[in-house]
């Protein structure tokens, strides 16, 4: 007979017992329900609810099952549901009758609710570990490359010269605020459900505030109600990651694209390669293409979590249940993209000619040219149609416009003089940008030292 079984007359069928139970995956979970269950005992003999001999039986009870359990000594039963139900019966079977009195105060509706955020604040602590790690790689390689210049793209078209750093750096702001929304999303997580039981507490003297302390929450669950039905969190975190996962994936993206033959910006160790089974000359950034592949991953754990969750009356449903493998599977995710991509990130090598060479086509420099005319007293919109119709000529003539003689250009703008030159190089266009977050050396100088600040006060 289950712990639950009391109003029942007969055994739940086989198959019931299959459909219902969670230990498949919520045995994960094992250290969360056990860490919860001792501050909920320890409060319990607090408030003599229990007597403390019984409260410090049942906490050495549950230390040395969770000592077995690490020492993998113990195997779950699908039989008994859930991670809960199990830790209870074992417990059961290891110090007898007093262990029944555990769960005196509480229902597995917060406990669970407990379990998941203890088990979510936890793994967003090694995330952001992860993330501070990726984002001290990319100022470390952008620290390299402040005088590499590459073009700088809109609709993938070459738009204007900038650094490789600097393009770099956009990357560290995404995941900057990344790691900025965990911290958040750790904080709105920091609030015990436990003393909700199934919805609307519990005669029971408890002590909410004396567990929060215990298990390091910000605060108690304002709500009994929102405490047991509330998965924001698990939703938040979520979201959280497919913003990240979102971000790696447009950098997969690039890095795809950049050790292309077509490109050739960088070429991806051998390490972080594959070749194919049949074409002997091909090395194929793989790992790059199964991040960008996972990013949908994500997004379907995301989107899974609110479908379930978009319907349910208030207080808990069994439905919630799935907000467990939805949650784990992201985290999984994450957590296996990130270091892949940070080592294949370090490893790299950054071809700076190819880079140059790239953006000294396409006329990124034309804006450049433009400016110059504007500096001349030209209005910006007559400069930009000047040197529209010199972009022109140098098309019809397989030019460039660091090509074209003087002659050439004042027969379009009789103001063009020979300092032309100088303003549309692609060293003078790069670091003449020094507006604030711009892709100057200057510029992106003080952005690295900005990143550096940020990440040596995380």
């Amino acid at each position: 007979m289950k712990l639950w079984g009391g109003r029942f007359a007969k055994e739940t069928d086989a198959l019931t017992d299959h459909f219902n139970s969670s230990i498949s995956f919520d045995a994960r979970l094992y250290k969360q329900d056990i860490i919860g269950s001792v501050a909920h005992v320890m409060m319990l003999g607090k408030q003599s609810i229990i007597k403390e001999e019984e409260a410090e039986e049942i906490k050495a009870g549950l230390l040395s099952l969770l000592e077995a359990i690490e020492n993998n000594e113990v195997t779950f039963n699908e039989k008994a549901e859930d991670i809960h139900m199990n830790i209870e019966t074992l417990l059961i079977s290891r110090i007898g009758e007093v262990a029944k009195k555990m769960h005196t105060g509480r229902s597995r509706n917060d406990q669970v609710a407990l379990d998941m955020r203890l088990y979510v604040m936890e793994e967003i602590c090694t995330i952001k570990n992860f993330l501070h790690d990726l984002m001290e790689v990319i100022v470390k390689v952008a620290k390299e490359h402040t005088e590499t210049i590459m073009p700088g793209y809109t609709h993938l078209q070459r738009a204007q010269p900038i650094t490789f750093s600097h393009h770099l750096m956009a990357y560290f702001e995404m995941f900057k605020r990344d790691y900025q929304k965990l911290s958040f999303t750790y904080d709105m997580t920091s609030s015990l459900p436990l003393g909700s039981g199934a919805l609307a507490t519990t005669t029971y003297p408890l002590d909410r505030d004396h567990v929060a302390h215990a298990l390091g929450f910000n605060e108690v669950c304002a709500n009994s109600i929102d405490g047991v039905s509330d998965r924001d969190f698990c939703l938040d975190l979520i979201y959280n990651l497919s913003l990240m996962m979102m971000h790696l994936s447009r950098f997969s993206e690039e890095i795809i694209l950049w050790s292309s033959h077509e490109f050739h910006f960088i070429e991806l160790d051998d390490a972080y390669s594959t070749g194919s089974s049949i074409m002997p000359q091909k090395k194929n950034p793989d790992i790059a293409e199964l991040v960008r592949g996972k990013c949908g991953r994500v997004y379907g754990d995301l989107m899974g979590l609110l479908a379930t969750m978009k319907s349910l009356p208030l207080a808990y449903n069994k439905d919630m249940q799935e907000d467990k493998e939805r949650t784990f599977d992201a985290i999984d995710t994450i957590k296996m993209c990130l270091p892949i991509f940070t080592a294949m990130l370090n490893t790299m090598t950054v071809r700076k000619d190819t880079m140059y060479k790239a953006a000294s086509g396409g006329f990124t420099n034309a804006t450049d040219a433009a400016d110059y005319l504007v500096k001349k007293g030209v209005a910006f919109r007559d400069a930009h149609e000047v040197i529209g119709k010199l972009v022109l000529y140098c098309v019809t003539h397989s030019k460039d416009l660091e090509n074209l003689s003087l002659d050439e250009y004042q027969a379009i703008h009789p103001i063009f003089e020979e300092d032309i030159y100088e303003a549309i190089s692609l060293i003078t266009c790069v670091n003449e940008r020094k507006v604030k977050g711009g892709p100057s050396k200057e510029a992106v100088t003080a952005h690295l030292h900005a990143a550096d600040t940020f990440l040596n006060n995380l």
